[in-house]
């Protein structure tokens, strides 16, 4: 099990900022609609059990928190937590031979988390999907966030976008 560094963990916690930017604006949220799109992120290290996967960079959690509202009575509120699998991650920049940059990466990842939970938020998809379903859901989150990554991309964005085009996935580098 490879865990991120500290620097490593600097540049998650930069791009889920910047990726939290770039979909404000490319869903147009102002500052208080996005503060309903309540989210963690772990990394490996962090992690429960249940919350680790050996398919995916990241993994998308919900849980349901019970409070009290001014009122007294019970409120259930929702969150969600991006559990990082930093193995596969760092796996995916090493055989990707110099060519993917952890940062772009990560950004992306942190821009895909950031859409799927905005859809969810937003009723434009479930959570809890069927394999045949959810497959549908990832194009359509990949699609989207090529979307929203694309006019600020840099040549080393632009390797990742282009690795989730069509039907190759970096998690597929050799």
């Amino acid at each position: 099990m490879t865990c991120f560094s500290a620097d490593e963990k600097a540049v998650v916690q930069r791009s889920f900022l910047d990726a939290e930017g770039f979909a404000r604006h490319f869903f147009r949220l102002s500052a208080n609609e996005w503060k309903a799109h309540r989210y963690e992120v772990k990394t490996l290290a962090h992690l429960e059990s249940h919350e680790r996967s050996d398919q995916a960079f990241a993994q998308l959690c919900k849980y349901v928190c019970r409070k009290k509202d001014e009122g007294g009575r019970p409120a259930d509120f929702h969150f969600f937590r991006v559990c990082l699998q930093d193995s596969r991650i760092l796996d995916a920049v090493t055989r990707g031979g110099g060519f993917i940059r952890f940062p772009a990466l990560m950004l992306y990842i942190a821009a895909h988390e950031l859409v799927h939970i905005i859809r969810f938020n937003r009723g434009e998809s479930k959570f809890d999907l069927e394999p045949a379903d959810r497959e549908r859901e990832e194009e359509q989150v990949h699609t989207l966030t090529r979307r929203m990554l694309s006019p600020r991309a840099d040549s080393h964005l632009n390797l990742v976008l282009d690795c989730f085009g069509n039907d190759y996935r970096i998690g597929d580098l050799t």
